[in-house]
């Protein structure tokens, strides 16, 4: 069954108008389904996994195969696997000057792919695909079970709660074991360590000497891991809001695992009810709510809002011009903090939104409306 993808049209839209267009995320999120399916769509297009052999044999000599397929929409999966292909890339669309000649897929953002940037500025437009937004499956699934497997289709998608354990387990793992030296000398187990214990400071703020002295690392060393981690898209790093009000503001970023089910399996949680039970069930469901904003918003600038003296909002939004206030509630009856109502005084938004597991959006006040995850896709509009 093939779930529609809200990004399907601003892909087809971008292969309109630029040479190349550049879907990146994380491994296993739909990347390449959702591109096999464009690719198919065309009038003409070719489909290469940089990841087999056979296809990767085929550009041996890839200024002539590449020169063979002009016309053609050519599609190159993993394109972190052949950063020597930018440069060639770049020299073949200016000679063919036309648009939608190369859509690339990558497991990295858009700075560990700095080849791209360096060789194609001007001529690439880049879209991150996030593995499912509730939008897009939730009249197929529960809430509670985009909360427990999470949002990976491989996860979310199978017959049942061990399949979908086993998965995350598997992916955790390959990840660590293939992924990770592709990238850096650092060691699989010291990142999983690592990430492991991001997991349980879920939504936390960062005290790198502490972790690095859990860690038996330096600080600059837990800081590079994080680092790896966020430009893979398996954590998710906030950074504070500054504000002019004199005010003393944490400093320090907080961090999310980037799906909520492999921070489950990282804890050994594996059903919704584990979740419920576990003390960071409020930090799920600020994951689950952050990545639904980066996903249906991916020009937004997210940031977190904290004072020494207890103002704290979980997100502040900006986008479209204006800047938006989310504090999180995992309640079906929720109401705004002490520390929230301080925190909007000092950011003074356009608007105050409660995101919490309701039915329907309803204004809590004049100026705070509760809502949905299916709300957030109009309230920043």
């Amino acid at each position: 069954m093939f779930i529609d993808r809200l990004m399907e049209k601003d892909i087809v839209r971008s292969l309109r108008h630029f040479p190349v267009t550049a879907v990146i995320g994380p491994r296993q999120c739909g990347k390449t389904t959702l591109a096999k399916r464009v690719v198919a769509s065309a009038p003409q297009g070719v489909y290469l996994d940089l990841e087999r052999p056979s296809d990767a044999a085929k550009l041996t000599e890839a200024e002539f195969f590449l020169q063979s397929q002009k016309g053609k929409l050519i599609c190159l999966d993993e394109i972190q696997r052949r950063p020597d292909l930018f440069p060639l890339i770049r020299s073949l669309v200016d000679e063919w000057n036309a648009p939608g000649a190369f859509l690339i897929l990558g497991s990295a953002s858009r700075d560990l792919l700095s080849q791209s940037s360096e060789s194609l500025a001007g001529r690439i437009s880049y879209l991150r695909l996030t593995p499912f937004l509730w939008e897009e499956i939730k009249g197929l699934y529960s809430l509670e079970r985009y909360l427990a497997t999470g949002a990976f289709p491989g996860s979310l998608c199978a017959e049942d709660a061990d399949i979908s354990y086993s998965w995350r387990e598997n992916f955790i793992a390959t990840f660590l074991e293939r992924d990770i030296p592709q990238w850096t000398g650092a060691a699989p187990a010291n990142v999983r360590r690592l990430w492991r214990m991001l997991a349980h400071l879920n939504g936390q703020t960062i005290n790198y000497t502490q972790i690095g002295g859990s860690l038996g690392v330096s600080d600059r060393t837990v800081r590079s891991y994080i680092d790896l981690l966020s430009d893979t898209y398996m954590l998710d790093v906030i950074p504070p809001f500054h504000s002019n009000l004199g005010k003393r503001i944490v400093k320090a970023p907080k961090t999310y695992i980037a799906d909520t089910g492999v921070a489950a399996a990282l804890l050994g949680l594996r059903s919704f009810e584990d979740i419920l039970a576990h003390p960071g069930y409020g930090a799920f469901w600020e994951q689950t709510v952050l990545a639904n904003i980066r996903g249906l918003y991916p020009s937004a600038e997210i940031c977190f809002y904290r004072t020494a003296a207890g103002a704290e909002m979980d997100f502040v939004v900006a986008v479209n011009g204006k800047t938006f206030a989310v504090e999180c509630k995992a309640s079906l009856s929720p109401r705004p903090t002490r520390g929230a109502h301080h925190a909007t005084e000092d950011i003074r938004p356009a608007h105050t939104f409660i995101a919490a597991p309701v039915g329907e959006r309803y204004a809590l006040a004049p100026d705070i409306d509760v809502i949905s995850l299916a709300d957030l896709r109009e309230v920043f509009s």
